[in-house]
């Protein structure tokens, strides 16, 4: 199998305007390693009261997450500079085989640390999937056909946030959980297979200053911080000397990385990059629309979908599955009109404008609420989100060169994922508080059980008046915070009117459109 684009010389003038041959394979494979890597955060989720008990790691479980979505974020913007300085081909395969191997050893796994260890390496693999993926299109695809392409990319986010809690339950109930990480094998080895003799890029020969200290400074500050996320309101009280001390180590940290980068010499993220008024906005927008909007519903919808509505842990990820039909409808839509029509600013308003009505409807929804409502309005969000998400990462592409749209994409994804990372935990700590307020003022033993070992299946066989009222103190506590997010994604929405629309490049050249 043959590639049209070779190893050829990087210049000025260095356009194409064609896809290369096999380029639906490629395109293919980049789609099936988009999707493990994103499968991977979430796919461990319902298995892990299995995964626990059989490895007697109770006190670590949530590591077992944590450790992959950590060394992801750690090794995105270090894959999105590699990759522009050396070339991504390699680095997309190094990357691709590092993931395959985790996924491989943490189905072996014999006890807690060996599957935590596993999980990081699968994270260090993963988090250079979900990167390299993205720049390859770059790479191939010229700028203003990209967006056609890069529309699915987006929504795999979203199937996979859905389709990963349903799969790891379902394996586990009707296989052995291991294979939740051994099902990565055949499908990665294929992927592999195919971008090892189809996908051919530039091979760039120089010798590069790697940021060593940008690079250890970062992964400090991201480390301390999604520790004070993950910790915070439950290992650990939010005011004790733990968190305040990672809070205080993750501020430090991400100082001395900005002092370390305007002096470093090949900077891990060059912060003149801020400076462009594309990448800020659009980094913005993301981490606000993203990482609040939909980790947010995606997280806690399912919790509301059981308890108040009754539904099993699969019923209620299935119940998700408008939100992804509506960001797949969307997002696929208007990546064909923005090829076509080669501006971007309008569908990400349109997206900005949709996704707060859908939070806040969902906002005005009570335990009588019909489940099809529900979904609806989860549906209108998708929809939303399926406007916005891609079409940032193709604005700030199309802001750079092509020497440094790996750093800006890696960038980008990179805050993307910190807002989420944050996201989550500020939303979850108000709901955990508000929670335990409403179940304390019911003041009961929930039919001998303490309110902190409340299951779907308790709520539903207590009494109808007491279980009306921990219905109601769910709703209580959850939905409220949805219409507090209102105003937070309408500053996404302000910020998207700033947004500049510049027309998309007709080529792959290496000159930002202006």
């Amino acid at each position: 199998m043959t590639a049209d684009i070779l190893d050829e010389p990087v210049g000025p003038t260095a356009e194409r305007s064609k896809l290369p041959s096999h380029f639906g394979w490629i395109y293919a494979a980049l789609m099936v390693t988009m999707l493990l890597s994103a499968l991977d955060q979430t796919i461990v989720s319902t298995a892990l009261p299995t995964i626990v008990g059989e490895l007697d790691g109770l006190s670590h479980m949530a590591w077992v997450t944590t450790a992959y979505i950590l060394a992801a974020t750690i090794g995105m913007p270090v894959y999105g500079r590699l990759g522009d300085l050396l070339g991504r081909r390699r680095l997309f395969l190094a990357a691709l085989a590092v993931f395959v191997a985790g996924s491989g050893l943490a189905g072996f796994a014999q006890d807690m640390p060996q599957l935590i260890a596993f999980r990081a390496l699968q994270g260090l693999g993963g988090g250079g999937l979900m990167i390299m993926s993205q720049a390859i299109i770059a790479d191939l695809v010229p700028v203003r056909q990209r967006a056609k392409f890069m529309g699915p990319m987006g929504a795999v986010f979203g199937l996979a946030a859905v389709a990963g809690p349903l799969l790891g339950g379902w394996i586990t109930d009707n296989a052995d959980w291991r294979w939740a990480f051994w099902i990565n094998l055949p499908l990665g080895a294929a992927a592999l297979a195919i971008s090892a003799l189809a996908i051919r890029l530039p091979r760039k020969q120089v010798k590069i200053t790697f940021d060593y200290l940008g690079t250890a400074l970062m992964a400090a500050a991201v480390t301390s911080l999604i520790l004070v996320c993950t910790w915070g309101g439950t290992e650990y009280e939010w005011t004790s000397p733990t968190i305040l001390w990672l809070g205080a180590v993750s501020l430090v940290s991400a100082l001395l990385f900005g002092v370390v980068e305007r002096r470093a010499a090949e900077p891990l993220i060059p912060l003149r990059m801020l400076k462009n008024p594309v990448f800020s906005i659009a980094t913005l927008i993301g981490m606000i629309a993203i990482g609040l909007g939909m980790f947010a519903v995606i997280s806690y919808m399912p919790t509301y979908l059981q308890m108040v509505y009754g539904y099993s842990a699969t019923e209620s990820g299935l119940l998700l599955i408008p939100m992804v039909a509506g960001m797949m409808l969307t997002a696929t839509t208007s990546g064909a009109l923005v090829s076509k029509l080669g501006r971007y600013k309008g569908f990400v308003i349109a997206g900005m404008l949709v996704m707060p009505v859908g939070i806040w409807l969902m906002s005005t929804l009570d335990p009588a609420s019909p489940v099809a409502l529900l979904c609806a309005y989860i549906a209108l969000l998708g929809a939303g989100m399926g406007l916005v998400m891609q079409n940032l990462v193709l604005a700030v592409q199309n802001a750079f060169p092509q020497s440094e749209v790996g750093t800006a994409t890696s960038s980008n994804n990179f805050f993307r994922e910190i807002g989420a990372t944050v996201g989550v935990a500020v939303v979850g700590a108000i709901f955990t508080n508000r929670l335990t307020d409403g179940l304390a003022g019911i003041g009961t033993d929930f039919g001998g059980a303490g309110a902190e070992s409340i299951t779907p299946a308790i709520v539903r066989s207590l009494p109808d008046a007491l279980r009306d009222q921990v219905i109601d103190a769910y709703a209580d506590a959850l939905l409220p915070i949805f219409l507090g997010l209102v105003p937070v994604i309408l500053v996404g929405t302000a910020l998207a009117l700033f947004l500049p629309d510049r027309k998309l490049r007709d080529g792959t050249d290496h000159t930002p459109a202006h």
